[in-house]
């Protein structure tokens, strides 16, 4: 057997245990589901925004509140900012790829609204830029990242900095706590 796919797993597992152990990461975790159902409850919206797996990340969550996560129920008002390619394409053509988010941001978000940015390195321009119309609107910020939190740290309300340098665990261990969150909100919303 290839020795690539016991390290691999093994590598996803000490990045999940690592956060694991963090009772603090825990709390955020924990946060981020308090300040999404707040949202929520005061009629907001929770946007989404990535990057390549990112983008994926943020619209497979965006999916798992406007459609269902564990059980039936009523629709969330979520949605991914990159869904629409010939705004995204427009946009990027004519204004530049680093005002994608943050132009639609202003046409769809109010205050108390979140976005929810998902970068790897914590430093995605496109991202950033979004997050300056957040702080302008009220619009309140959590952010996946990686270790480091990037420059996506100084500007986030809450911080959510995976444990790790390698993308790809980064990415895995980002999916896991976004489903995390969704059951909290999902149960919170419309308890069974």
């Amino acid at each position: 057997m290839n020795k690539r796919i016991p390290q691999s797993i093994e590598q996803s597992i000490a990045a999940k245990n690592a956060i694991l152990a963090d009772s603090d990461f825990l709390m955020r975790i924990e946060k981020a589901a308090e300040m999404i159902i707040t949202s929520l409850r005061g009629g907001g919206k929770i946007h989404f925004c990535g990057n390549g797996g990112s983008a994926a990340d943020a619209q497979h969550l965006a999916a798992e509140l406007s459609g269902r996560f564990y059980y039936d129920r009523p629709p969330l008002n979520a949605e991914s900012l990159h869904c629409n390619t010939s705004y995204l394409t427009a946009v990027g053509n004519d204004y530049g790829y680093e005002h994608i988010f943050a132009r639609l941001l202003r046409g769809t978000g109010r205050k108390g609204d979140i976005l929810v940015g998902i970068s790897t390195s914590g430093n995605s321009k496109n991202i950033l830029e979004a997050y300056k119309v957040c702080k302008e609107m009220g619009i309140r910020i959590i952010s996946f990242t990686g270790e480091t939190g990037g420059k996506m740290k100084e500007m986030s309300d809450l911080l959510l900095n995976v444990p790790s340098t390698d993308t790809p665990r980064i990415q895995e261990s980002h999916i896991m706590i976004g489903h995390i969150i969704c059951e909290l909100v999902e149960s919170e919303l419309f308890p069974r």
